[in-house]
């Protein structure tokens, strides 16, 4: 009996060691069958099967900037088209506002011209000792008086030669028809009969339109006495006060760009002025010396006609045309054929003189501009405010082109001279090395 307990003590611990190896062996079976489980289905990858002799594939390159791959030339044609059509919308906005305004835009300017025509004089007054108010009071009622008497004159001579003035013409217009039936152009008598009855029958259709015409002149001179006392006190306070209008002007400027543009208006008034002066004695010694030539041709009229050349020489090109048309035209209807033809000559022979020695020699060479430049420019001043348009259209592009050639210079950095260059060369390093 006492073998029992030891041999069930044995049993025990083989039964012991039986079990740890069924652990150990589940263990291993279930680590097994973890390994077995397939893993989740991939997409197979197709295999490229690469010759062995075959060279890699280069890796593909990459796609410029989009804004790289435009040629130059068009890139920049694209950069100055947008700031083309900027400008040009701008300038039509301008013109819109100027159209609105235009009365008070033509009546301004006129008075900068007038400004520019009297204030040396004012300059003057003041040197010698005479006060500002006074001085501009003085100059300005002085030039209104000399500008009144001369539409006064003109009007009261136009008035006082009318009657003789239409006699005349009717009979220059009978020497005109005798002349022409004698002409070796074959103009026969009943051809000018129907030119005649055209004439009249054109004048009887369109009475209403010219109806409309005299009352649509009375809005006319409504707007020009409006457009004369506009004028005639912007004239007043540019006489007396233009210098701080001028800085208060400045103060709209852009800080950065205000340098430039302070120095860029006295040139534009030293232009303006000396444009408008230029423009007064040319006229004036076109209209003295065209006066004189018809006065002595028994041209009628004579003197108005010379006020009106002085008038209309205000407008280049265009103006002294016109104005020679109107004393050809006046001399061939009242002294006939031989008479117009001198007149004609006499006209051209002074705008000859005055266009070839007179301009350069008084206007000089700060405001000069090209014919083409004063031809397109008065076509578009007449085109955009009429006649008065037609008279700033030249000195505004002349004070453009100064005002766009000092800031051209202004804004290009000073050449050094020469020989400081020289100097700086000959003490650099690399020099004395």
């Amino acid at each position: 009996m006492s073998r029992v307990p030891g041999w069930l003590g044995g049993l025990g611990a083989g039964l012991t060691r039986v079990g740890k190896r069924l652990d150990e062996r589940r263990a291993e079976v279930e680590r097994e069958s973890e390994d077995a489980v397939p893993a989740p289905a991939q997409k197979a990858t197709p295999t490229i099967r690469v010759p062995a002799h075959a060279e890699p594939m280069a890796p593909a390159p990459e796609r410029p900037d989009p804004a790289l791959a435009v040629p130059w030339g068009v890139r920049v044609a694209a950069e100055a088209g947008w700031r083309l059509l900027v400008l040009a919308g701008t300038v039509w906005v301008l013109m819109r506002v100027i159209s609105a305004v235009q009365l008070v835009v033509l009546a301004f300017v006129a008075a900068l011209l007038i400004t520019a025509l009297l204030e040396p004089t004012v300059a003057r007054l003041r040197r010698y000792g005479v006060p500002r108010g006074l001085a501009t009071a003085l100059t300005a009622i002085l030039g209104f008086v000399v500008m009144g008497l001369m539409g006064w004159f003109v009007t009261w001579q136009v008035m006082e030669n009318i009657d003789n003035l239409s006699d005349q013409v009717q009979d220059g217009i009978d020497e005109l028809r005798n002349w022409l039936l004698d002409s070796p152009f074959h103009v026969t008598d009943k051809q000018i009969n129907d030119i005649a009855e055209n004439l009249r029958d054109t004048i009887g259709a369109n009475t209403d339109e010219i109806t409309s015409a005299g009352l649509e002149g009375v809005t006319v001179i409504v707007e020009a006495l409006t457009g004369i006392l506009l004028a005639a006190f912007s004239t007043l306070f540019l006489l007396y006060d233009g210098k701080r209008i001028w800085e208060w002007s400045l103060k709209l400027v852009p800080a950065a760009a205000r340098p430039g543009v302070a120095g860029a208006g006295p040139a534009a008034w030293r232009t303006l002025t000396a444009y408008v002066r230029g423009t007064v004695i040319v006229a004036l010694i076109d209209a003295v010396f065209i006066g004189i030539g018809i006065y002595f041709l028994d041209v009628p009229m004579a003197v108005p006609l010379a006020v009106f050349i002085f008038l209309f020489s205000f407008i280049p090109l265009v103006g002294a045309v016109a104005s020679g048309a109107l004393a050809v035209v006046v001399a061939l209807v009242t002294q006939g054929v031989f008479t117009a033809v001198m007149t004609l000559a006499v006209v051209l022979a002074v705008q000859q003189i005055e266009g070839h020695i007179l301009q350069p020699f008084i206007l000089g060479r700060a405001v000069r501009v090209h014919p083409l430049a004063v031809v397109l420019s008065v076509a578009a001043g007449g085109m955009i405010a009429g006649i008065g348009g037609a008279v700033v259209a030249v000195p505004l592009v002349a004070v453009t082109n100064t005002v766009v050639g000092y800031l051209r210079a202004y804004n290009q950095p000073p050449a050094r001279p020469a020989i400081e260059d020289e100097a700086v060369n000959a003490e650099s390093p690399a020099h004395q090395g």
